[in-house]
């Protein structure tokens, strides 16, 4: 799958075409939540869905907190390491069907996920489907001014280039989520989050 080789830890870019090339968080996801982790870790005192887990560290810490999580990506690797960490994960794209539509009190859109599909908007609809009314969706976003980008993207590792796919990237002010109000944005350890909660 497109992240893949950044799941099984080598040293991996994010090429977003018209952008400089981004080196992945591989380390801070292979390891226990901490640092900015905090944010999301925090917003989160209710049954959360992780959409794009990865390998699973956020799923973990919120299982160890005693609160309900669930990881979801379209990786078998991301879900294969997040169960051996202990974590409970199912293989699935979010826009297919998920246990627990319109259930959920929380959303994490962790490390840069709110790019999956390359719609940002499309993706805030689908998980207004998901949540509960009054829940919250915690995004991981860009500093803000940074604006939203649009555009084709790929994964790069040493000897490897994968293929391009549909991502985005995007600032709090400029995220639309129509059918949310937004309740917070916040810097953790040089990263940004922001919370926006449902109508």
């Amino acid at each position: 799958m497109m992240f893949d080789q950044a799941l099984k830890g080598r040293p991996s870019w994010l090429d977003l075409v018209g952008t400089t090339p981004r080196e992945l968080s591989v380390a801070r996801w292979h390891a226990d939540a901490a640092g900015g982790d905090s944010v999301l870790l925090d917003a989160c005192t209710g049954p959360t869905l992780d959409v794009g887990c990865g390998p699973g560290r956020l799923v973990a810490a919120l299982l160890s907190r005693h609160v309900e999580a669930l990881g979801v990506d379209v990786s078998p690797e991301a879900v294969r390491r997040t169960t051996e960490r202990g974590g409970i994960a199912i293989r699935r794209d979010v826009f297919d069907l998920l246990p627990g539509e319109g259930l959920w009190q929380h959303v994490l859109l962790a490390d840069g996920n709110i790019g999956i599909g390359g719609d940002p908007a499309a993706l805030m609809r689908r998980v207004r489907q998901l949540l509960r009314p009054s829940g919250t969706v915690v995004v991981e976003v860009e500093p803000p001014g940074s604006g939203l980008t649009v555009g084709q993207a790929r994964v790069r590792a040493e000897g490897f280039e994968g293929q391009w796919f549909p991502w985005a990237w995007s600032d709090a002010e400029s995220l639309p989520a129509e059918g949310f109000f937004l309740v917070w944005q916040r810097e953790r350890a040089g990263r940004w989050f922001a919370c926006w909660e449902r109508l």
